[in-house]
């Protein structure tokens, strides 16, 4: 896999929409996150002598041993993995890359898209002077969209100017000029939509989500589908960045965006195959999508597709708890590993003190099912992990213990995700949210069908080379269909040719030679003719027509033919 983490922001601004100008829904209001990181060291000073006897004593009298359970040479119930990873279902029929990525996105979701879509064009359609500005839009058109969305991605150019992409002087992208008009294109994402904008004002009542809960739900659900991760998951939150008015915006100092959307997200720690997520959109009014936003409860419903499979879950310290470590352990037969906030009351004071402690010791306590580690860093420094897939004071060749190297080895699923999706990013700047979702799946769809497409054809092919591969297929059916516009120029029919095949060509030559207009004349001008250069096939008009005898022109054939001998 292409693991290269070059995060290149460019900038890029789409028109915004008034369509949630009036709504709560834009309520400019920005929450700064509880979920803070970079808080897992912590040190506290004391004057206390560590307790030397075999038992410690959490805060709400937890009690931990000094000494670990009886080792068993049996594996545990709850380590054994009994659906191996890997490609299920129909999505291992899906060998090419368009057929991938069609398992997240079918055409009955784009159909979707594209019926919501034109009711918002025909809603518009009278601020236009001409219909064929706002004309409706279809299937074909819409795949062009997101598969020019994925081209500019693959070239690092997404917050690029949309005027540098579509230059035409030889600075910009040829296949761009060629597939679409940028105004077409700028019209479509000004209209884009993901619901009936008809029935919002009274979904929005009970749900924040309403403009994106059917796509969102559809694609976690085809994520869940079609694939079955490792055996080791994370779970984390990912910031989709976002300055717009929204009323569930976050605040997130350590991360790169600050300001966004937050997504909670579980990921495979291996393959970084993207299985479950949920939109934080705060506290819902009541209704079906009113949920608790704790740490434990947000873990037990993104656990739900590998419950009761022997999986381990990796979590930073606004997770993990010891409630929850016992709830995944007995209910749903899943191990747990995490850093812990000293906070918590069912810590033992000993394992949070720092004085007279020598750096890189550790301090171990054990219950029948968990493991709780106490490792000095440095100076005044502490870290605390706790285990139920660890029940020993095993020590690695680092001088850590197994449950920190473990830890570190898994913790980085969705940070991987996150800088995987910011390698060659879709998203275009937006002061609408339901389009920054919108780019966040295409993102991940771009991560998990390129997974499947591995798996499938048992090949090694870079993210890069995926992405643009994928653009193409997206493209090639409105390619085809704009070949049949008559008004189209005649440069841009060449380009077209020219990325369609040789075929192409040749069938596109065939019959009568029609009017065109004059390849030397200024454009403003507009001087049509029906002559064609036998050579290269210009249109010229009278004014660039030099007239020979076919006598002449067999001499200087015959000099020509004459003078490529000679130089031999």
């Amino acid at each position: 896999m292409d693991q290269q983490f070059i995060i290149d922001a460019l900038d890029e601004e789409i028109l915004s929409d008034d369509d949630f100008s009036n709504s709560d829904l834009d309520s400019d209001i920005v929450v700064e996150s509880e979920h803070d990181t970079c808080t897992e060291e912590s040190g506290l000073s004391s004057d206390e002598n560590e307790s030397s006897d075999q038992n410690y004593l959490g805060k709400d009298g937890t009690k931990w041993k000094a000494q670990m359970p009886p080792s068993n040479s049996r594996t545990r119930s709850h380590n054994l993995v009994t659906h191996l990873p890997g490609v299920k279902g129909v999505a291992k029929n899906s060998k090419t890359i368009i057929d991938s990525w069609q398992l997240f996105f079918p055409d009955e979701v784009i159909s979707e898209i594209v019926n919501f879509t034109n009711v918002k064009i025909q809603k518009v359609r009278e601020n236009f002077a001409r219909v064929r500005d706002a004309k409706d839009t279809d299937i074909i058109e819409m795949k062009a969209i997101i598969g020019l969305l994925y081209l500019s991605g693959s070239l690092r150019s997404s917050h690029q100017n949309l005027c540098d992409l579509w230059r035409t002087d030889g600075l910009g992208v040829d296949y761009f000029h060629a597939t679409m008009n940028i105004r077409r294109f700028r019209f479509i994402l000004q209209c884009l939509r993901f619901d009936d904008v008809n029935s919002r004002n009274t979904r929005i009542k009970t749900d924040r989500l309403a403009p994106v809960r059917n796509i969102f739900d559809g694609f976690v659900d085809r994520c869940q589908k079609y694939y079955t991760v490792s055996e080791y998951v994370t779970v984390d939150e990912m910031l989709e960045s976002f300055r717009g008015k929204c009323r569930f915006r976050q605040y997130i100092a350590n991360k790169p965006a600050k300001y966004g959307i937050k997504i909670f997200s579980l990921v495979d720690s291996r393959t970084f195959y993207n299985l479950n997520m949920e939109i934080y959109c705060g506290q819902q009014e009541e209704g079906p999508y009113k949920v608790v936003n704790s740490g434990k409860e947000i873990v037990l419903r993104l656990i739900k597709p590998i419950s009761k499979t022997g999986r381990n879950v990796t979590c930073d310290n606004w997770f993990t708890s010891v409630p929850l470590a016992t709830e995944l352990l007995e209910k749903h037969r899943i191990t747990m590993v995490g850093t812990i906030r000293k906070n918590k009351r069912e810590i033992p004071p000993n394992f949070c003190h720092t004085r007279g402690k020598i750096i890189q010791s550790n301090m171990f306590g054990f219950t029948k099912d968990m493991t709780l580690v106490s490792h000095v860093p440095k100076k005044n420094k502490i870290v605390l992990l706790l285990s139920t897939m660890h029940h020993d004071n095993a020590i690695d060749s680092n001088n850590k213990p197994e449950i920190i190297t473990f830890y570190n080895m898994t913790k980085g699923g969705v940070d991987v995700v996150d800088e995987l999706k910011g390698n060659y990013s879709v998203a275009r700047t937006s002061r609408r949210w339901p389009l920054t979702i919108f780019y966040s799946l295409l993102n991940i769809a771009g991560i998990n069908s390129q997974l499947i497409y591995k798996a499938n054809n048992n090949c090694n092919i870079n993210r890069r080379e995926f992405l643009q591969t994928l653009g193409k297929q997206l493209t090639m059916g409105y390619l085809q269909q704009r070949t049949n516009i008559k008004t189209l120029p005649i440069d841009v029919k060449r380009k077209i040719a020219s990325i369609l095949g040789e075929k192409y060509i040749e069938q596109s030559n065939a019959g009568p030679a029609r009017e065109g207009r004059c390849y030397y004349c200024d454009r403003k001008k507009n001087r049509k003719t029906k002559t064609q250069c036998k050579n290269c096939e210009n249109y010229i008009c009278k004014e660039h027509t030099v007239t020979y005898c076919q006598k002449c022109c067999e001499d200087a054939q015959h000099s020509s033919d004459n003078s490529d001998y000679s130089e031999y």
